[in-house]
């Protein structure tokens, strides 16, 4: 690593040395949120596997008991019944605070569960697909908002990684490069200077 281009001074040496303390705390600072950061993405990716095993499970009852309904009631009944449903969801963005960082995911509200259709010409099947694709519903929503979270963390670890690979491989090396060069330098100069006075001294002493 090529130190800084700066003259072996002592306000240098000073300045060099604040800057390796600074950049040393950074560093340990960046590590210690990288780690945190890495053990929040770990627990958010367990979510993720446990709602995915929720989902997979809610579609294997919601589409058979579909395929049911389908054959109960006829495709153009079902279609009629598709049709009068209408539901409206409520979508906003919401701030979560996850290792001590903020950040925005969706926030999906359901709305509750209502009869749009006549129960004359259905079957109790109907309400039964209904209310478990309501549920599957409910699960990708909450899929969706903590993959949101999922995506931010996981760029939020790669940006704290750089930050700590920068100061691990480049400004500390450099910093303390430059830091030794000026000591030796400043070193360099005090023995030139003692050889300079003493030679000084033994001239004098000699006339």
């Amino acid at each position: 690593m090529a130190k800084l281009n700066i003259a072996p001074t002592k306000s240098n040496l000073l300045a060099m040395k604040e800057q390796l303390a600074i950049s040393q705390n950074g560093y340990d600072l960046l590590e210690q949120k990288r780690e945190i950061l890495v053990q929040e993405l770990m627990r958010m990716v367990d979510k993720v596997r446990m709602l995915e095993k929720d989902i997979d499970a809610a579609v294997k009852v919601a589409y058979p008991a579909f395929k049911r309904m389908l054959m109960a009631d006829g495709s153009d009944q079902v279609k009629r019944i598709a049709h009068a449903i209408h539901y409206d969801f409520e979508m906003q963005e919401k701030n979560v605070t996850v290792g001590g960082m903020s950040f925005q995911t969706i926030d999906v509200h359901l709305p509750k569960k209502q009869l749009f259709y006549s129960m004359i010409g259905t079957y109790a099947n109907t309400d039964d697909v209904i209310s478990k694709f309501f549920d599957l519903l409910s699960l990708l929503t909450q899929m969706a908002s903590i993959r949101t979270i999922v995506w931010r963390l996981a760029e939020e670890v790669k940006k704290t990684q750089r930050r700590v690979n920068a100061l691990d491989k480049m400004v500390i090396p450099q910093t303390l490069e430059t830091k030794e060069y000026i000591e030796n330098a400043l070193e360099e100069k005090e023995r030139e200077n003692v050889f300079v006075l003493k030679a000084l001294k033994k001239r004098n002493s000699m006339k």
